[in-house]
């Protein structure tokens, strides 16, 4: 089967009462399994999370941009993911190289993975002088509900999220994506809960996408009078250059260059997000140096 592009197509139903997500993130999730080595349980983990991050940036406009922390108590330490409203995204894992048993349901165990206490932190760029930042604790740890949660405590607007990743058995992401069905006002009882009976019917979104279901009909699944408004590609993209690190380095000062000129005679920075390596040589630093001291 052709490899799919990854995008997100955004919708309203019931009369504008209903805002609707969806999105295929397969390619992203393996390009940061490739980039970061991550092993299957951490590879559903980090997918899970730049899929809820990828389709909160697509609430974003402009150069608004926002990144998601899941800092939990298990073994893969903490997770960020950055997202903007251009459909870009980066990702890492503080511990790429966990696997845990399967859970009793027979699917990998995020949640062992993630941990189940902790806090989840949201920080927007909107573009004024403080960004806006949320915090709520971690639920499951299996993110879906975690993301769920959040959008019910801190933005007060009732959501159901699903997240899904599929990793075949030599470690490569098969398909990853998820769902946002957020309830406006307006909605009356019976609506609210045949919404809530459509998304608990949902099969699991790999499964769906596995299948090769499109994502219209994923959300048609849901909400069969759904309208969509947009798509937008998703990829992945790091903001890192070599120019962005010779700040970094030219940040430390006077002091700090000397010592790694003299006592390294290079530099090697590794961005978090993508894995890339940046290498200066002793000439490069010293340049860098004189820069500071001019």
């Amino acid at each position: 089967m052709e490899k799919l592009q990854d995008r997100l197509i955004r919708g309203t139903a019931m009369e504008g009462r209903v805002r609707a997500f969806a999105i295929r993130t397969t390619e992203l999730a393996e390009e940061l399994r490739r980039r970061h080595d991550t092993y299957p349980t951490t590879t559903a983990a980090l997918g899970r999370t730049v899929t809820a991050a990828a389709m909160m940036g697509a609430m974003l406009k402009g150069e608004e941009k926002l990144t998601v922390q899941v800092k939990g108590d298990g073994p893969i330490g903490q997770i960020v993911a950055d997202a903007n409203a251009k459909g870009e995204v980066r990702g890492y894992v503080a511990e790429p190289h966990v696997h845990l048993p399967s859970n009793s349901v027979g699917k990998l165990d995020v949640a062992g993975a993630v941990g189940t206490s902790g806090f989840i932190h949201i920080t927007k760029d909107l573009g004024l002088k403080e960004p806006y930042r949320g915090s709520i604790p971690i639920i499951s740890g299996e993110l879906g509900e975690d993301f769920t949660y959040y959008f019910a405590k801190s933005e007060q607007t009732p959501s159901a999220v699903g997240l899904g990743v599929l990793v075949d058995t030599d470690n490569s992401v098969i398909v990853a994506g998820g769902f946002i069905i957020q309830l406006l006002p307006g909605l009356n009882d019976d609506e609210i809960t045949a919404i809530e009976n459509a998304v608990g019917a949902l099969p699991p979104v790999t499964s769906l996408l596995d299948q090769g279901l499109d994502l219209e009909e994923m959300l048609r699944w849901m909400l069969p009078d759904v309208q969509i408004m947009d798509s937008m590609d998703i990829r992945f993209q790091c903001q890192c250059s070599e120019e962005r690190v010779e700040k970094t380095l030219i940040s430390l000062g006077q002091h700090e260059l000397e010592q790694l000129i003299a006592e390294d005679g290079q530099a090697e920075v590794v961005c978090q997000f993508c894995n890339e390596a940046y290498r200066f040589d002793k000439d490069h630093l010293q340049r860098l140096l004189d820069q500071v001291k001019a």
